[in-house]
């Protein structure tokens, strides 16, 4: 397992896990104002930098045309899964004034899993990450805490939901309903199920 750090140019709330050594951290764009913030040297500072000037930072830069497909942060992923990476921590990766780019970074959490890799995205006191044909067991940090479960894609058969509030068996979800919004998590640890298709699921932490 080799670790990820993707710092990006949205709302940063603070460290949930902090690199050690070994871990690649990737600066995206203006992504380098919140490694600064966070006291984390990145190894590398990708972007177009649209958003700031590049720092003088030698051959840690790595410079991106303006006009790509990719969004800074998916190139960040694409760069980490080329060194290896196996787990994904985005920072800053919501938020900010850019929804668009928010809901980009949940669409690439599911880009991550279809190369076998995982990411979380961090938001407010709450974690995402992204399910296909597959399960998830979550830990319950916060009494009454959040759980929330959405279709990443036209449907998602086959979704199972246990230790909730409101559980499920067999459900579908669809991107039209959002049946799995706003559940909670009673038991020391809930479990989700996909059998056909994708999903991003995020749960509340407790508080820095």
């Amino acid at each position: 397992m080799k670790r990820c750090f993707i710092f990006a140019a949205g709302t940063f709330f603070g460290l949930r896990e902090r690199p050690v050594p070994g871990d690649l951290v990737i600066a995206a764009d203006a992504g380098y104002r919140v490694c600064q913030t966070a006291g984390v040297v990145p190894d590398v500072i990708l972007g177009d930098f649209d958003s700031m000037e590049a720092p003088k930072a030698g051959d840690r830069i790595v410079r991106l045309p303006v006009e790509k497909d990719d969004t800074d942060t998916l190139a960040a992923v694409k760069l980490g899964l080329e060194r290896g990476c196996t787990d994904f921590y985005l920072y800053g990766g919501t938020g900010g004034k850019r929804l668009d780019h928010t809901l980009a970074n949940l669409q690439t959490l599911l880009y991550l899993r279809r190369r076998g890799a995982r990411g979380y995205l961090y938001d407010d006191e709450f974690v995402w990450t992204a399910l296909e044909n597959e399960s998830l067991t979550v830990e319950k940090t916060v009494e009454w805490g959040l759980l929330s479960v959405f279709c990443l894609g036209d449907r998602a058969e086959g979704v199972y939901e246990s230790g909730v509030q409101y559980p499920l068996t067999d459900a579908v979800l669809t991107a039209e309903f959002p049946l799995g919004v706003s559940n909670h998590i009673l038991e020391d640890t809930a479990r989700i199920r996909v059998n056909r298709g994708a999903l991003a699921v995020g749960w509340q932490l407790p508080p820095l």
